[in-house]
Order: structure tokens, then C-alpha cells, then sequence
């Protein structure tokens, strides 16, 4: 994080000396503005990195025609600035405007192409539409097959999102073997202590985690905490995911306070560095609601969790497969409690999305339809 800093530093020294000696809409600016953009970016500073790359957009529509390729690759940046933030159609937006203009202008196998197919495919991985996500990301390393080399570490990008999304459709032995994919072209192209070796370890953690297999997902997910400890500052994002993942094994192994510790941890980064309705501090208070489930502590479960649906409600689509999560632990604490009544048009809310957004196949799904079954008998 020292080295960004230093960065930024000699990019606004440039920018001051720049401002000085040329007109405010002078091309050069836009380089500058541009490179500011993307240090705040790394340093997880989105507001920043998008106020930077508007200015550039700004100054490359006074000068560029409509079609011109540097615009293309501005309209991705201010597309990932926005997905940091959470702000998922506006993000879809902009990467689909570069998308266009690389279209007109450039070859089908070009790698521009494999750039934006990626980034559309995370935007609609976040957004829970995980066919279309794997529809892009197809595409991505269909281009990146015939154009570079098998240690390519963009390659390694396209397995590892692969192997994401073939998780969250449930299929978690496919994940598995994107994964090894990801983790085999690391191991062989970047220092042990890279982050994005901590990455993958962190993936593979998770599929190991939903497999049951918990001290195994531990081993992973302890690789990666050495990792980020010697790479990013104590409140870096990486920690608090990190945090929610050691949070969550201990929760499943019934260690309640060990698990409530690691929440609370990953919930005071995830307070600092995220805006208040980003995705992922719902996550957070839904681990911490599912532990106080668990304490039978009631009364703070639901508060923790209707904080999850309100922040899912806000930021995400109606058919998202977290909302139909949120709907089924409400839902569960009604049950709990004996308020049967009140749990089951939670739970069929949790259905009727699963249903529209997940195989029918999906643990997910066959969860929230055996939670509604079973309800329905108790009264």
C-alpha cells in the first residue's frame, strides 16, 4: 500500500505541474487523471477512482470522436469504479458502452474483447445471473485460448471466475477444477507471498468449506491470511472476506464465539472501507444473525438479519439468489421461535426467487423448499 502512495504521489506532482503549464481540456490531463484513477482503484479508494476517471471522460469526449478507442477503455474503468461501489446497473452500463465501441472497431478475437467480456461477466456474477456471467466469461477464455500463453496470468483470472461461478450454481466439484487450473499458472508465474495466490487459496477454501470438510477449508483460508497480512493494511477488504470465511468454518464446527469474533472483525473493515448499502456488509450481518440463531439469541438474529435484507433490498435486483437467502433466515428465526404463521410467507418469498434465479437442482433451492414443506406441517 507504501508503493501506491508513493505513486499517487508523483502522479498529482505531475498533475499540479501539468495544470500549470496547459489548458484544462489539454489530452495529457486526461493520461494523468486517468492514472490517479486507477492507484485509487487498487487502494480500494472507488469514489476517488471514479471522480478521477469522470474527469478523464470528461476531457476525452471535448477531443476524441465518439468511437475511439481510448473512450472504450474509459467507459471500463468507470465501469469497475462503480462495481466496487456496489452500484451494479450503472457498472453493467458502462462496460457495455465499451463493448460497442470495440465492436466497430475491432476484430472478433481481439483481447480488448476478452477485457470486456470479463468485466460484463462479474457485473452479472454479482448481480446473481450466473448463466449470463458464464456466457461472458466463455467467451473471455475462448479468446484468451487462441491469443496467450497457458501461463498467462489473465488466464488464471478466467478459471479462477469460472470456477466462481460454477459455485454459486452449486456445482462445486467443476469449481474445484477451475480452481486448481487458477492455482497451477500462479504458483508458476508469481511469488509465493502474492495476493493473488491468497485469492485462490481463499476460493479453494470455500469449496472445501461447502464440501464439509472443515480443517481442510481452514488450512486454505490460513494460506491466505498469512498472505494479505504481509501485502495490504489491517482494514484492507481482503481481510475482512478473509475474517468471514474463518468466521464461518467455526460456525459450522459450533464454535458460536469464535465465529461472533471473526464477524465482528470483517464487520468493522467492512464498516470502514464500504459504503453503508454495499452487498457485502449484508453478508457480514447475515453470518452475524445466522450465529445468534444459533445462541438462540433471538432478538439480535432478526435485527442482524433484517439489516442483510434491507441493505439486499436496496441494492440488488428482486429476483437475486442472496435476497431469496435473506427471505429463508427470517424465516428460519420465525420458525425457531414458533411463529410458524409468520415464517411462511418468508419462506415462500425464499422459493418463489430461487425458483426464477437458481437450478432446480441447487442446495439452495432444496433448502428453502424443505424449510417451507416442513413449516407447513407444524401447523
Amino acid at each position: 500500500m507504501g508503493e501506491y502512495s508513493k505513486a499517487l504521489n508523483v502522479y498529482q506532482k505531475s498533475l499540479d505541474i501539468r495544470q500549470y503549464s496547459l489548458p484544462p481540456n489539454h489530452p495529457d490531463l486526461a493520461v494523468v487523471y486517468s492514472s490517479i484513477g486507477s492507484i485509487h482503484l487498487k487502494m480500494n479508494n472507488s469514489q476517488k477512482a471514479l471522480e478521477s476517471y469522470l474527469k478523464t471522460l470528461e476531457i476525452r469526449q471535448k477531443f476524441l470522436p465518439q468511437n475511439h478507442l481510448s473512450l472504450a477503455i474509459t467507459y471500463n474503468n468507470i465501469g469497475h469504479a462503480y462495481n466496487n461501489m456496489g452500484k451494479y446497473s450503472t457498472a453493467l452500463d458502462f462496460h457495455e458502452r465499451a463493448l460497442e465501441i470495440q465492436q466497430e472497431l475491432l476484430p472478433p478475437n481481439h483481447l480488448d474483447f476478452a477485457i470486456t467480456y470479463n468485466n460484463i461477466g462479474q457485473i452479472h456474477d454479482e448481480m446473481g445471473e450466473y448463466s449470463k456471467a458464464l456466457e461472458f466469461y466463455q467467451k473471455t477464455l475462448e479468446i484468451q485460448q487462441k491469443s496467450v500463453s497457458p501461463s498467462d496470468l489473465n488466464l488464471a483470472s478466467t478459471y479462477n471466475n469460472i470456477g466462481l461461478v460454477c459455485y454459486n450454481m452449486g456445482e462445486c466439484a467443476k469449481a474445484l477444477e477451475f480452481y486448481q487450473e487458477t492455482l497451477e499458472i500462479r504458483q508458476r508465474s508469481l511469488p509465493p507471498n502474492h495476493p493473488g495466490l491468497a485469492s485462490t487459496y481463499n476460493c479453494i477454501g470455500v469449496v472445501h468449506l461447502n464440501k464439509g470438510d472443515y480443517l481442510k477449508a481452514l488450512e486454505f483460508y490460513q494460506k491466505t491470511l498469512e498472505i494479505i497480512q504481509q501485502s495490504y493494511p489491517p482494514n484492507h477488504l481482503s481481510f475482512g472476506a478473509t475474517y468471514n470465511n474463518i468466521g464461518l468454518i467455526h460456525y459450522h464446527m459450533e464454535d458460536y464465539s469464535k465465529a461472533l469474533d471473526f464477524y465482528e472483525k470483517a464487520l468493522k473493515i467492512d464498516q470502514q472501507s464500504l459504503a453503508p448499502n454495499h452487498p457485502s456488509l449484508a453478508t457480514t450481518y447475515k453470518n452475524i444473525g445466522l450465529v445468534y440463531d444459533s445462541m438462540r439469541d433471538y432478538s439480535n438474529a432478526f435485527e442482524s438479519q433484517r439489516k442483510a435484507l434491507e441493505i439486499r433490498q436496496n441494492a440488488l435486483h428482486p429476483d437475486h439468489p442472496d435476497l431469496a437467502q435473506s427471505y429463508n433466515n427470517i424465516g428460519q428465526i420465525h420458525d425457531h421461535m414458533g411463529e410458524y404463521s409468520k415464517a411462511i410467507p418468508f419462506y415462500e418469498r425464499a422459493v418463489v426467487i430461487g425458483q426464477h434465479s437458481l437450478p432446480e437442482n441447487h442446495p439452495h433451492l432444496q433448502l428453502y423448499e424443505k424449510c417451507l414443506a416442513e413449516v407447513q406441517k407444524k401447523l
